[in-house]
């Protein structure tokens, strides 16, 4: 018997679904809950965090790097600028494959294996993230069009205006002012790098070096908004650079060109300074070299080509070179011998063509002996000693003075030492002193080692800029000045470098006007009898509108054996003597002091004689200022700003 179907339980079933439904309901409010509680906690709480991260996709922080100040000469000449370049960079963050891309630019515009290597290593020095690093300076235009129409295919590279350093003077300013190169590795460890951001170069040599800290300015920032492929959509906000302080140095640019012409392409130098400052009015080195070479990063073969030159271009003779001073050092032997009263203005000498010392067979001769054995100059007082640069008179002097002495007074007048307060590279030359010997080379002092001292020879050396320095202590009467290269009166020579040097006032009044007077007897005629003129009366002298005190020199660079006469026929050309001038205008009332080297000249009356001539004319009588209307930017109202004839490589000055 079959039992019967159970009636369907509508209430139980209504129940269940309600109970269904309220569980479902709850569970749906419960996870809007939960949403909206996580959605307060990321959109409130952690707004600013993901809002950071946010900005970070889209937002960078770029440096702004500053305008690097600018030089000018000390009429307005602009002798160092800034001139807009495209560079081409490249951000690693935003390049996939960095040797494909390296490849790619490789095969549109031509990279040398050197531009790839320097960039590896400026990419692996890199302080920031989304630090755009640079692959090469100066674009062509050729070079630019060529990026710019397959930039979709190069994500992280741009072309970038930069400004970068400038020398409108090329060589005929390289070693008075240096240059500023690109930072390397070594850089790279020493720099402030938060001060560097975005700049690639850096004061390396000269007075872009010295005053690097002043010039350099202060980074600024600037937050860009960009798009996924990284270009920059618009700028949010900024913090400005601020530019580096204009410099403004003492060298006049027209006196530059002048002496580098004088020098007519010979290896030599010049250095001019004003004697009422210590301004060095011109340094002078020949052969130079084009700074701008370095600022975009020479190539290596050219680099090779300066580096090995027999002429040494990369040398900065003017302060680096040490030299036998030769005869130039006369008068301030003289100087040494009238103050320690080892001479008077009234002693004399026979002077019959050669010296010997007590007990000694060598004979130092006279500048004017010949094969026959005949020479000297007759009677000869200390006036004529120097007018006629009589070595005979000097040979017993420096005896008489011993090397002691004429250590103490020399030094007195900057030799030995650098005194130069913003010229880094400057060397010391060597004044050598009994110590000296006995330490470097285990010896004692010989009398004949005195004796060429007091001639200029022998251990002694002296730059350019030292011989400089100390006539226009000369012209001075005793004055002592660093020399140094900035005018500004707006900057700052840092406290470090601020030299005061003690005056050489133990000299008398008269003693020095007896050597000025000397000096002058150099380059004008006097009272003296037939063939008693100056040394450089002949080649100079006839005709100076001004007086001028002035002193030869000639120095030998290869020595020459005991009985021999020296025979530029029978040297080379390198082998020949060294040619020197010194000389200072006008005599009353100084406003130039110079010193003129010649390497291999010659003789220094005819050869550094006549360069010395032609700075002193072109500035004390040649030059006539043009005064501008409008003063080059960073300069003061009424500033002059001269207007000459076309430089080395047709540079405009």
């Amino acid at each position: 018997m079959t039992e019967p179907l159970a009636l369907k339980n509508h209430s139980g079933e209504s129940q269940i679904f309600l109970e269904r439904a309220v569980l479902g309901f709850g569970m749906l409010i419960v996870l809007t809950l939960v949403l909206l509680a996580r959605m307060f906690y990321l959109q409130i709480v952690q707004h600013d965090l993901y809002a950071t991260l946010s900005d970070r996709n889209r937002i960078q922080v770029q440096s702004v790097p500053p305008i690097r100040g600018l030089i000018y000469d000390r009429h307005g000449t602009l002798i160092a600028d800034n001139v807009p370049s495209y560079t081409l960079t490249i951000t690693k963050e935003r390049v996939r494959d960095m040797d494909a891309t390296i490849d790619q630019l490789d095969a549109m515009i031509g990279l040398s294996d050197d531009e790839i290597e320097s960039f590896k290593k400026r990419l692996a020095r890199r302080q920031r993230p989304l630090e755009s690093v640079p692959m090469l300076l100066r674009l062509t235009p050729q070079e630019i069009a060529r990026v710019s129409v397959n930039r979709h295919l190069l994500p992280g590279v741009e072309v970038e205006a930069r400004l970068v350093r400038h020398y409108p003077l090329g060589e005929l300013m390289a070693h008075a002012v240096g240059s500023v190169r690109r930072i390397n590795e070594e850089d790279a460890r020493s720099i402030d790098t938060v001060a560097y951001s975005g700049t690639n170069h850096l004061g390396k040599i000269g007075v872009e070096r010295f005053y690097e800290h002043q010039l350099l300015g202060k980074v600024g920032y600037q937050r860009v908004e960009t798009d996924a492929r990284g270009r920059v959509m618009k700028a949010l906000d900024a913090t400005p650079s601020q530019p580096g302080a204009n410099l403004v140095l003492h060298v006049d640019a027209g006196l530059q060109q002048i002496a580098s012409e004088a020098l007519q392409g010979r290896r030599g130098a010049v250095v001019a300074i004003e004697p009422a400052t210590g301004g060095i009015l011109a340094l002078v080195s020949n052969p130079s070299y084009d700074p701008n070479l370095f600022v975009a990063g020479i190539d290596a073969t050219t680099y090779a080509a300066l580096r090995d030159s027999v002429d040494v271009p990369l040398f900065n003779r003017a302060i680096q070179g040490q030299y036998e001073p030769g005869s130039t050092l006369k008068p301030f032997i003289a100087l040494a011998g009238l103050v320690t009263g080892t001479v008077t203005p009234e002693f004399s000498i026979e002077d019959s063509g050669s010296f010997q010392l007590p007990n000694s067979s060598r004979l130092y001769r006279d500048w004017n002996w010949t094969k026959q054995g005949h020479g000297g100059h007759g009677t000869v007082n200390l006036q004529k000693a120097i007018y006629r640069s009589c070595n005979v008179y000097f040979y017993s002097l420096a005896v008489k003075l011993g090397i002691d002495r004429i250590h103490e007074n020399l030094s007195l007048f900057g030799f030995g030492q650098n005194t130069a307060i913003d010229l880094p590279e400057a060397r010391d030359g060597l004044l050598p002193s009994r110590r000296w010997k006995e330490t470097s080379r285990r010896e004692p002092w010989y009398p004949g080692d005195s004796v060429n001292i007091g001639i200029g020879q022998g251990d002694i050396l002296v730059t350019p800029l030292q011989l400089a320095t100390a006539v226009a202590v000369i012209a001075n009467r005793g004055k002592m000045l660093a020399p140094k290269m900035l005018k500004s009166s707006n900057v700052e020579i840092p406290m470090a470098a601020v030299l005061t040097l003690p005056d050489v006032d133990k000299i008398s009044p008269e003693d020095w006007q007896l050597v000025i007077e000397s000096m002058g007897m150099v380059v004008h005629r006097g009272n003296m009898g037939f063939g008693e003129n100056g040394t450089a009366w002949a080649y100079i002298g006839r005709d100076v509108p001004y007086r001028m005190a002035g002193k030869s020199g000639t120095a030998q660079v290869v020595g020459i054996a005991q009985g021999e006469l020296y025979d530029e026929d029978d040297l080379t050309e390198r082998q020949r003597k060294n040619a020197w001038f010194v000389a200072f205008a006008p005599v009353e009332k100084p406003t130039i002091a110079l010193a003129v080297l010649v390497e291999n000249g010659g003789g220094g009356s005819e050869f550094g004689a006549p360069i010395a001539r032609k700075v002193l004319d072109y500035y004390l009588r040649d030059y006539q200022p043009e005064v501008s209307a409008m003063a080059p930017a960073g300069k003061p109202a009424g500033s002059q700003v001269r207007v000459l004839a076309a430089g080395p490589n047709g540079a405009q000055l």
